[in-house]
């Protein structure tokens, strides 16, 4: 199975961190965000990753190389000359002749420890398009993305459900290609794909109440500096 890592974001709510260096690319303990996601991809048996460009897309091939030094292959996907930002599911749409089916996805801008070998072992069965990780809901997002009901996820509009039932998508999901491949080129969000799909009740999901952490501003990058710094001394 083939992984995807997002990589193509501006990071405004990061500038001007993020004025001349990727989101991505931005050192957590002294490692660039996305190398957690490569390394914890390559020691869960992972061999193949796509990652997405479009943001300072040529500063990430520089950093990273082919993969050779993690024992993996990295694919690149560009969409900087694109006319538009094609957002998330535009963006997998347009890498999917790089992509196995089904294929597990990754934000580029969260940290976490969640075993992503378990995704990679994941079948999909037939009446299942894709399946998601949610965790406990942050306090910058109360609300929550879905809810959960025996495996099977649930719009968070459903009147049957209460805010407790709700938990908000990590950012790690497994997915089968047709789901992207009807789509027309250029830009097109998940966020509402997602709860379409759900709607149709074909996604299952789990709970993850591990480290996960949403890098997307200034105050969230330093607590994941905190959690990298202990995960890195508990490691040597």
């Amino acid at each position: 199975m083939r992984a995807m890592i997002l990589a193509a974001g501006r990071g405004e709510r990061l500038r001007p961190l993020t004025d001349h260096t990727p989101k991505p690319l931005l050192p957590v303990a002294g490692k660039p965000l996305i190398e957690y996601h490569i390394e914890r991809l390559a020691e869960a048996g992972g061999r193949d990753i796509v990652i997405n460009l479009n943001h300072l897309a040529d500063q990430i091939p520089a950093a990273l190389g082919n993969g050779e030094r993690w024992g993996v292959r990295l694919h690149y996907s560009w969409e900087n000359q694109l006319p538009e930002n094609l957002e998330t599911a535009g963006g997998i749409r347009h890498a999917l002749d790089l992509l196995s089916d089904p294929f597990l996805l990754v934000n580029g801008d969260i940290f976490t420890d969640y075993p992503l070998g378990d995704l990679l072992n994941t079948h999909l069965p037939p009446d299942t398009d894709f399946h998601l990780v949610l965790v406990p809901n942050p306090a910058h997002h109360p609300q929550g993305d879905f809810a959960l009901e025996s495996g099977k996820l649930i719009p968070r509009q459903d009147k049957e459900v209460t805010p407790t039932q709700c938990g908000t998508y990590a950012g790690i999901g497994l997915y089968r290609k047709a789901l992207f491949a009807g789509l027309p080129p250029g830009r097109n969000a998940l966020g509402s794909l997602l709860k379409d799909w759900i709607s149709g009740g074909r996604g299952t999901g789990m709970l993850y109440p591990g480290r996960w952490i949403d890098v997307g501003t200034t105050e969230r990058m330093a607590l994941a500096e905190t959690c990298a710094s202990r995960y890195l001394i508990q490691n040597q």
